[in-house]
């Protein structure tokens, strides 16, 4: 593999200039920078990426922290669609993408700044962290710049992307209330998820404005588990036979929704309407095909890494981004008996 030293011999100048050329400083002749460039090309040198990085003091690399990465999340494919905008937008800029998975036990461990210094990262986007999470307080005061995914903390070195989840949960529940339901249940997250708040938010505000009271027993927390939501799901409806529809906070929990009023004989849309939120790829594939709450994952990865390279290269830039989402009318909801 050809180095700097090769570089200069043939090109018949020190090694100091190599680098100087390479690195783009303004203070070596254009002609020799070309010359430089033409010979490194001919000997396939390939910049050594430690390397580059003491020289500008720069690694040139952000990371992407997900909290409680498993397999039993590949289903919905949310983090991987995510992952395609951040990888995306930060390589357009030139930067690297790494990334590493956290849990609250983890984080109680090792330090926030600990972790970035191991893994040379200049920022941080993280998705999937908890309200209560120990990194939370950390990124606040750290002065490594962080980009949250859907926990809204704004600070000098923190921004956030997220969409609009109070919007999302109305356009959801307004729906099933257009349609003529009343006895609409929520099968929600968790009470540690920012969204979980906001969501649940959006469905008390549309039972509101369609006069509708709000009942607490119809609120369950399927933990965004397809299983759990399921089992839920079953013993709910055989003690809430009342209930002709449910907005689902995760198309994953929807399915596990769908599967419950199949084990109960429960036809959708004709007993049950059930609309989801995420709009997954298997939401138009199942059968019957899921009405649900779209936002756009890929933009929300894209957005976050653009913001957090505008706060490295030190741009003034809004540290707020909320995207928009919009209802996907498929065939599991329709006027109640």
């Amino acid at each position: 593999m050809a180095t700097i030293k090769d570089i200069a011999k043939v090109a018949g100048v020190s090694v100091t200039t190599v680098s100087r050329a390479l690195n783009g400083y303004d203070d070596v002749n254009e002609k020799t920078r070309a010359r430089i460039k033409s010979v490194a090309e001919e000997l396939n040198y390939s910049p050594n990426a430690v390397a580059r990085s003491l020289v500008k003091s720069k690694t040139e690399t952000i990371g992407l922290l997900v909290s409680e990465l498993s397999l039993s999340g590949a289903k919905d494919m949310f983090t991987y669609e995510i992952m395609c905008g951040i990888n995306d937008s930060s390589s357009n800029k030139g930067f690297d993408l790494i990334l590493f998975s956290t849990n609250s036990a983890k984080q109680k461990a090792k330090s926030y700044s600990q972790l970035c210094r191991e893994r040379q990262v200049e920022g941080v986007i993280m998705q999937g962290v908890k309200i209560d999470d120990p990194y939370l307080i950390e990124v606040i005061d750290s002065n490594i710049p962080c980009v949250l995914i859907d926990v809204e903390i704004e600070g000098e070195n923190v921004g956030y992307v997220s969409t609009d989840n109070v919007f999302g949960a109305q356009i959801a529940v307004k729906h099933l209330t257009n349609l003529g339901h009343r006895n609409i249940a929520i099968m929600n997250g968790h009470d540690q998820a920012l969204v979980s708040q906001r969501r649940l938010t959006g469905y008390k505000k549309q039972l509101e404005e369609a006069s509708i009271p709000f009942q607490e027993n119809y609120v369950l927390n399927g933990n965004f588990n397809e299983q759990q939501a399921e089992e839920m799901a079953y013993s709910f409806f055989q003690e809430r036979p009342e209930v002709t529809a449910i907005f689902c906070a995760s198309d994953l929990m929807a399915l596990g929704v769908m599967s419950a009023a199949k084990r109960l004989g429960l036809k959708v849309p004709d007993e049950l309407s059930i609309v989801g939120y995420d709009n997954i790829t298997l939401a138009q594939y199942v059968q019957p095909q899921l009405t649900t709450v779209d936002q756009d994952k890929y933009q929300m990865g894209y957005k976050a890494a653009k913001l957090l390279i505008d706060m490295l290269e030190g741009n003034k830039t809004n540290r707020k981004v909320i995207l928009d989402n919009q209802l996907i009318i498929r065939e599991t909801t329709a006027e109640p008996k």
